[in-house]
């Protein structure tokens, strides 16, 4: 396989690192007497402290800040079914993420089955370690499954970054984008290309957050109430929350005289410049399928875009969910939050857009930089406002 010039640096890379990560100790330099301390035998009255008072293993232990990153490879980025060996790098990264923008420390468990079944009972079995689990690339609807099993029967939250994560970047920089086109959220029609499960979160969140016309479409063109073919739970749930005049048809019809296109499909070059073209004026477009977009965002600015967005870092306008999860992640461990709910994202998106200041909001900056200090603590001023218990 030719690779391009960015691909060959990430390949030597990671070759000269041989893996992002290392576990480490928080005592630096530890001496002979701090070992007596931290294992035996001082370590057994910390113990026997955790096992008379369940609760103070939160006070006495690293399993408050810790968070298991679990996947089967089965949906990793626009690569598909690759694996849970292929998928390691993808982890690594996220737990690299983790740790720099949120201090957490992130664990990659790459599991070696796609069984759901499996999969539920090797999540519940760790859960001591861990203060928090997120679910990654994990094949749909398998994953929604295993997510809304887990959230009935453990104590710690259940982060769903592709449906988590991304429903709340998408939202952020569409309410950004928005008001840069002076259309309103209530009023435009915003077309979901993809149905697994990052467009049924980013549909959820649209709705809590007041969209009333949405069009979703898969393989099979768009979703509607009653459609008998390729549906299953939650495409029927798509089907009752969006889609209100029943339409039917490809892509391509959804799109006509649409505002706003959605793109988490997985599949490359999906729309072209002609289905862009029969949109409204000023159309938006999120093209978010990682690698390579549902169309190349020098074709959509050809074609009369006014906003492009992808998921990459190779343009401008990462609407990626790395802007969400360790800021959200750092909140959600810091106020002992056991639930994610749509109250609880819809004001982390509405944190993240107002970071963008007006002054600094523009066309080709409707969303901020992962580095940008100011998420973090707009999202934890607006998740303190909540009361989520």
């Amino acid at each position: 396989m030719a690779f391009d010039k960015n691909s060959r640096k990430a390949l030597l890379l990671h070759k000269k690192l041989k893996g992002k990560i290392i576990v480490t100790g928080k005592i630096k330099n530890l001496r002979s007497n701090e070992i007596k301390l931290i294992y035996t035998p001082g370590v057994a009255a910390v113990c026997e402290e955790i096992y008379r008072n369940q609760e103070k293993k939160y006070e006495l232990t690293s399993k408050g800040n810790n968070v298991a990153i679990v996947t089967d490879g089965t949906r990793i980025l626009g690569l598909g079914n690759i694996g849970p060996y292929a998928a390691i790098p993808v982890m690594e990264g996220k737990a690299v993420l983790y740790r720099e923008f949120g201090g957490i420390s992130a664990f990659p468990v790459c599991v070696n089955t796609t069984k759901k079944e499996e999969i539920i009972a090797t999540i519940k079995a760790i859960e001591p370690m861990f203060g928090a689990i997120n679910l990654e690339d994990i094949e749909s609807p398998k994953v929604m499954e295993i997510s809304d099993e887990l959230e009935k029967s453990l104590p710690i939250p259940i982060f769903h970054d592709d449906r988590h994560g991304t429903s709340v970047v998408v939202l952020s920089a569409l309410l950004n984008s928005l008001k840069l086109t002076k259309k309103q959220l209530p009023t435009v029609r915003i077309v979901v290309a993809g149905a697994g499960s990052a467009g049924y979160g980013i549909c959820k969140l649209l709705v809590a957050a007041g969209c009333k016309n949405i069009l979703v479409t898969d393989s099979d063109g768009m979703i509607y109430k009653g459609r008998p073919e390729n549906m299953n739970k939650y495409k029927k749930e798509l089907g009752s929350m969006t889609n209100p005049k029943r339409e039917k048809g490809l892509l391509y019809d959804a799109l006509k005289n649409a505002d706003v296109f959605i793109g988490v499909s997985g599949k490359k070059n999906l729309i072209t410049s002609t289905m862009i073209k029969e949109m409204n004026r000023d159309p938006i477009i999120f093209a978010l399928t990682n690698p390579d977009p549902e169309i190349k965002p020098e074709i959509a600015k050809a074609s009369g875009a006014k906003i492009i967005a992808t998921g990459s870092y190779l343009y401008p306008n990462k609407v990626n969910n790395a802007l969400v999860f360790p800021h959200l992640m750092r909140a959600i461990l810091d106020k002992k939050i056991n639930k994610i709910t749509l109250k609880l994202l819809l004001a982390t998106a509405k944190a993240i857009a107002k970071t963008v200041s007006d002054k600094e909001l523009h066309y080709d900056n409707i969303i901020p930089d992962t580095y940008d200090k100011r998420i973090q603590k707009n999202i934890i001023k607006a998740v303190s406002k909540l009361r989520l218990k």
